[in-house]
């Protein structure tokens, strides 16, 4: 059956209707899943993870890889990194979560909108909400992490938003050395630039990434861009 819209708008309509209509969100993802057809948000979820493309992406990333994963707000990749971290998993790898961008709630939520139980990640997920991010807190965090594991983090540009932090550029370093050394996939999800118009380009690639510091996008081994549903894969 085809969604009306891309699942993250279906998301951010339920988001909306939980908002005006004072109904708890699992309340608003099933009203807007029987509005598409489905008994409830799981079987909807369930139904449309074939058909996305995070299985594809996954199976084109290496260990060692440096990701970049963007798109401007709402466009889904945050769900997408999440779906990365459960495409691992099913291949029985293990995966980390660092976001300075959501709290646990609603990273567990999000999973949810997936249709992924976060009940049976058992202990091949890490989630990690705290202030502290940073790229030296996650390359202690993963120090002894196995040869595969995929590290997403959340997000690119909120990582030197405190002073004591090292630069950008020295922080991108630093998860690069830590994806190399140790065999890792860290995919790092990144904002788009508001200048970038969907109506002349349908999808935004790497001269688009919004950069407020210094940033060489050189650092980065493979990009993914996302835009109504819609995703350009880019390699050094």
């Amino acid at each position: 059956m085809k969604l009306s819209a891309p699942i993250p708008m279906l998301k951010r309509r339920a988001r909306l209707l939980a908002r005006t209509g004072h109904m708890p969100l699992h309340q608003a993802l099933d009203r807007v899943a029987a509005e598409e057809g489905f008994g409830a948000w799981s079987l909807l979820a369930a139904t449309s993870a074939a058909t996305r493309p995070a299985g594809k992406l996954f199976a084109r990333l290496s260990p060692g890889d440096l990701v970049l994963l963007g798109a401007r707000p709402g466009q889904g990749k945050t769900l997408m990194g999440l779906e990365l971290a459960v495409e691992a998993m099913k291949a029985g790898r293990r995966s980390s979560f660092f976001t300075l961008e959501y709290t646990e709630k609603e990273v567990l939520d999000r999973f949810r909108a997936i249709g992924a139980d976060s009940a049976q990640l058992g202990d091949l997920f890490d989630l990690d909400s705290s202030d502290a991010i940073s790229a030296g807190h996650i390359a202690r965090r993963m120090a002894s992490s196995p040869r595969g594991t995929v590290v997403v983090v959340d997000y690119l540009q909120l990582l030197d938003q405190k002073r004591e932090n090292p630069s950008l550029m020295d922080q991108v370093r630093t998860l690069r050395s830590l994806a190399r050394d140790r065999g890792l996939i860290v995919v790092m999800i990144s904002q788009i630039d508001r200048s970038y118009d969907p109506s002349t380009k349908s999808v935004p690639d790497l001269d688009d990434v919004r950069l407020p510091n210094p940033l060489d996008l050189k650092l980065f081994d493979k990009a993914c861009f996302l835009s109504n549903g819609e995703m350009r894969f880019h390699t050094a």
